[in-house]
């Protein structure tokens, strides 16, 4: 019982501070792989891969492979039910009030401030995840993945093509997916 309520509360936690969506969570889900047994940084990276190619946000996907893996079914459904709960209840109590939350300036000034900070915290995931994905660690020491890096950049500079902007993420994925089959990446 007492688990139950600690994978409710830890993504409730992550659903009340992860503030602008799936990727504000990402600090929060890192952290996890260091306090928890839930999932590890690899399986996050692999969650991450597969949530950008499935329908829902990333944190709801992560909570409920989290909760699923610690309790099963009845797991995904307490955790995802955690990661939502706060936002519920804060956009009920911000529709209440919209029309003066909106031109309240004590609110515009926090969310001036709060925008940098995920920013800066979203740097900082993408940093750890590149450190998981762009390199290897071979005994004590993290060598480049040079075919991984490779296929990022080259992802990267496509996807600065406007044309190509236009493809869906499903593809990019499933690009990736092949040259790392065919590559053995």
């Amino acid at each position: 019982m007492l688990l139950i309520w600690e994978l409710f509360f830890e993504f409730f936690k992550i659903g009340l501070f992860a503030v602008g969506g799936g990727p504000a969570t990402l600090p929060f889900l890192m952290d996890l792989t260091q306090t928890k047994p839930w999932y590890t940084m690899e399986e996050l990276t692999n969650m991450i891969a597969i949530s950008e190619s499935t329908p829902g946000p990333l944190g709801l996907n992560m909570s409920t492979y989290a909760g699923f893996q610690t309790l099963g079914l009845f797991g995904g459904l307490v955790s995802s039910l955690g990661l939502v709960f706060p936002s519920v209840v804060i956009i009920i109590l911000i529709a209440k009030f919209l029309e003066n939350f909106n031109r309240n300036r004590y609110v515009q000034a926090a969310f001036r401030c709060i925008r940098p900070a995920v920013t800066a915290l979203i740097g900082g995931a993408v940093y750890r995840l590149c450190s998981v994905s762009l390199f290897v660690l071979v005994e004590d020491h993290y060598t480049p993945a040079w075919g991984s890096i490779i296929l990022a950049v080259i992802v990267f500079a496509l996807l600065q093509v406007k044309k190509l902007k236009k493809f869906h993420p499903a593809l990019w994925f499933l690009v990736g997916a092949v040259v790392g089959i065919v590559f053995q990446l």
